[in-house]
């Protein structure tokens, strides 16, 4: 998740944000994933060399892309969690004119891996400055109720506070697995499941939709919210290296009602079951990654607004007619598009990039 052109929010604005966005205090909220369990997949992970991820790498560029197209510089970036040494990586090298870099993340064991990877990939050119803060539920860096570690609460908590945070017409950029990602292991897991225990129980952690990022955006009181969807397949060479793959990622299952332990009988079953349904030609594996890109504006006075209700000089009507003239009695120059400020994205491929 990264955030551009941050200022100095008071805790207070941003634990009232917090109050008006939950609605209840947080010993009252419904809690789906287990926070601590989460900071420790992310340390497990810093533990890894860090290795190249094509993956990994193809999410930070298609990210960072939205803000190689703004015509406008950005002096300092916050990175909030996420492939943040890949993102940094990025950042550097970047032309938005970065002069300062905050690196925010609930995993200690991250932000000194980061560091390291900054400190070993700047040698030899410039780098622009990095503050690297971990937070912690009793953290004063983000005003976040201690409740609010745990991932749903995590990614609402954070989009509420950045739109307060935001200088004027500052940026957020976000990017984070949609629900179409696993689907082919949730349907391996789910045959598995049937087959040897006859009944079904959550092995994956449940992922956001596409209305969700929009959600985030419109809670976080940002204008001119977008959102976009990628998909993008990695081919593994069997489903022990996706497993590994995920847990390199610190994206293993977290859910606060999971099963404790997998049986063997049904590791097995599902990667026989992963196996016969999912297998190309040449045995590999793929699986399917659904990311979902968010992009909002702080709100300000030069940004494009909406035209007022009635104020239209031309009918569609009108339009259409005029369109239908032009040619030689073609499709009238319409064309396929999504609404809603969502649109699908392309679909790409990507070899093995598990470690």
């Amino acid at each position: 998740m990264l955030a551009r052109n941050l200022g100095s929010a008071a805790p207070a604005a941003g634990a009232r944000a917090l109050a008006a966005l939950a609605g209840a205090p947080p010993t009252e909220q419904l809690s789906v994933f287990d926070g601590p369990l989460k900071a420790l997949h992310r340390d497990r992970a810093a533990r890894l060399p860090l290795a190249p991820d094509p993956l990994v790498d193809v999410v930070a560029d298609r990210l960072l892309d939205r803000l190689e197209d703004c015509r406008r510089t950005f002096e300092r970036a916050v990175i909030l969690g996420g492939a943040g040494a890949k993102v940094a990586e990025r950042l550097a090298g970047g032309r938005a004119g970065i002069q300062e870099i905050i690196h925010v993340d609930t995993s200690l064991g991250m932000l000194e891996r980061a560091r390291s990877h900054a400190e070993a990939s700047s040698s030899g050119r410039a780098h622009p400055p990095t503050r690297y803060v971990h937070w912690q539920p009793d953290s004063e860096v983000l005003p976040l109720e201690p409740a609010s570690a745990d991932r749903e609460r995590w990614l609402s908590a954070a989009s509420a506070c950045t739109g307060h945070a935001l200088k004027p017409d500052g940026l957020f950029l976000a990017a984070m697995f949609g629900g179409q990602t696993l689907q082919e292991l949730r349907i391996a897991c789910t045959v598995a499941q049937q087959e040897r225990e006859g009944g079904v129980s959550a092995r994956v952690s449940p992922l956001a939709q596409v209305r969700d990022g929009g959600n985030l955006l419109t809670r976080a009181g940002l204008a001119i919210p977008a959102v976009d969807v990628d998909e993008v397949q990695v081919h593994y060479r069997d489903p022990m290296q996706l497993v590994e793959h995920l847990r390199s990622m610190g994206e293993s299952n977290a859910l606060l009602k999971r099963r404790l332990g997998l049986p063997r009988s049904v590791a097995l079953a599902t990667a026989a079951a992963y196996t016969g349904l999912f297998a190309e030609e040449d045995g590999s594996i793929p699986a399917t990654y659904e990311v979902i890109y968010m992009t909002g504006w702080a709100p300000h006075p030069s940004q494009q607004q909406a035209a007022k209700r009635g104020s239209a000089t031309v009918s569609f009507e009108d339009l259409v007619a005029d369109l239908g003239t032009e040619g030689d009695g073609g499709s009238g120059g319409s064309s396929g598009g999504s609404s809603g400020g969502v649109s699908g994205g392309s679909s790409g491929t990507l070899p093995s990039s598990a470690p």
